[in-house]
């Protein structure tokens, strides 16, 4: 089946050009719960190429290509619902497996120049590194020597470095062997649907964007927090930590999409310009203002060093020194084994200066719940039904999946691979965002904060629940975070 690269199929996008995906990492847990399902996905819908293929890599053979096969089929089986056996088989008739590793990429080279002569000319080399920071430089090394490079574009994963130097020199040990053009850096936040719906909802509606900075706003809370522990991922956490895992890519991405300026167009050139423009404003973290956390028992998991002051937790107050923004705190939260997951976003506006019905009134909050299918809602207060003026809370919902329940919303990592494909950049980050990413978090890494013990399955450190005022909204009496 080595050769099997033109199986039967009924479809396909003619405009995409072959491709072969070469998946580094490919026998991990992201490729099996997230790239062989999106590539599934993106097939059933015939979105990929007419002709394309599937190389996996890593240093540890599983066997033979049926025996790969066999691997990523029990990963589609325990993914996917309903699943379509003639695509997941032709998926699997695309794909094969070579071993390599920093050192030595030459069968590897030989196996993507034979499976190339199967697809026609002109082949797109879609390179994907699912791998750990301290390992991309070889990698990128060894794609460079095996002339893997030419006619490829490469998706890297986060996080880009573990800081500022690290990233400077991983960023220069790309662009020896890439053009800027040719880097995809992957944050899959940026590829939820309800994170680019939240920029429709702003820039669409005439209703939200006048409201949409200091003079209507009091502050903004990006909340995500998880229930999943280590789940095996203890060697990777040891090297990493929530703040690099999470707060330098995913929730600063999240802020980056809320205090974005209008950036008139929908291009890739329009929106990362904004976006960059964005974290060029924002203030370099204060390690006074940031708590970090363990959960109780987080040293006594896989791979875990028994006596790691890795954090599990961080929350952070952060500022976007701009004229929109000056002075409006953004609250982040992130952690492990803690009560909920969820990924919440929290606009918290101004008391009204009116006094026709009292002062300190619970302040207006609009909620996006960044789920696959985005849902948004705004907590207010209105007149309660009867002869008194009397004022009760109530709520107005927005919810596409109600609204629209035709329409499939295309799950992150389905969206960015295709972005790839039709190699557009928009959802995907700049060097020169990553860099200044890198840069605001950098006196935290400096002067970190002693990591405090938290419960499993609380909201973390006591320290951190009254990090903005008026408490978080998630975790608080009496809202639906409760």
């Amino acid at each position: 089946m080595a050769g099997m690269t033109t199986a039967e199929h009924s479809g396909g996008d003619a405009d995409l050009r072959p491709c072969v995906l070469l998946l580094f990492g490919a026998r991990g847990d992201l490729a099996a719960r997230k790239l062989f399902p999106g590539l599934y996905r993106l097939a059933a819908a015939d979105r990929l190429p007419r002709d394309w293929a599937v190389i996996g890599s890593g240093r540890h053979s599983p066997g033979s290509d049926d025996d790969f096969r066999a691997e990523v089929l029990d990963g589609l089986r325990e993914s996917v619902d309903d699943l379509d056996e003639d695509v997941a088989r032709d998926l699997l008739a695309r794909t094969s497996f070579c071993t390599s590793d920093a050192d030595d990429g030459a069968d590897l080279a030989a196996r993507v120049r034979e499976v190339e002569d199967g697809l026609g000319d002109d082949v797109l080399r879609l390179v994907y590194l699912s791998v750990p920071p301290t390992a991309m430089s070889g990698m990128v090394a060894m794609l460079g020597r095996e002339g893997l490079a030419e006619r490829a574009r490469l998706v890297v994963e986060k996080p880009f470095g573990l800081d500022l130097a690290s990233f400077e020199e991983l960023d220069g040990d790309v662009h020896e062997v890439f053009e800027e053009d040719q880097v995809f850096r992957i944050d899959h936040f940026l590829g939820k649907e309800a994170l680019q719906n939240l920029l429709a909802l702003r820039f669409a509606n005439a209703l939200f964007e006048p409201a949409w900075g200091r003079d209507s706003i009091a502050s903004v809370q990006v909340d995500v927090p998880e229930t999943l522990a280590m789940e095996g991922r203890g060697s990777f956490y040891e090297s990493t930590g929530a703040l690099r895992d999470m707060v330098s890519t995913h929730l600063f991405q999240i802020l980056g999409a809320v205090a974005l300026e209008d950036p008139g167009e929908w291009s890739a050139t329009a929106v990362r310009r904004a976006r960059a423009a964005v974290f060029d404003d924002v203030r370099p973290l204060d390690p006074a203002r940031v708590v970090l956390g363990q959960y109780d028992g987080y040293r006594d998991e896989d791979d875990v060093d028994e006596e790691s002051d890795v954090e599990t937790f961080v929350a952070l107050e952060a500022f976007v020194d701009n004229d929109r923004w000056r002075g409006v705190p953004f609250h982040l939260r992130t952690g492990k084994a803690m009560a909920e997951t969820r990924r919440t976003v929290t606009l918290r506006f101004r008391a009204p200066e009116s006094t026709v019905f009292g002062s300190g009134l619970a302040p207006d909050e609009l909620v996006l719940e960044l789920t696959d299918e985005a849902q948004v809602h705004v907590d207010l207060l209105g007149k309660r039904p009867g002869p008194e003026i009397e004022l009760a809370p109530a709520t107005m919902r927005l919810d596409l999946g109600e609204e629209l329940p035709h329409d499939e919303p295309l799950e992150a990592y389905e969206r960015l691979i295709l972005d790839v494909l039709h190699d557009d950049h928009t959802l995907f980050a700049h060097a020169d965002e990553t860099r200044r990413l890198w840069e605001v978090c950098q006196p935290v890494l400096d002067d970190r904060p002693d990591p405090l013990l938290y419960p499993r399955g609380s909201w973390g450190p006591e320290q951190a629940l009254d990090l903005p005022d008026g408490g978080w909204r998630l975790g608080r009496k009496g809202s639906d975070g409760e």
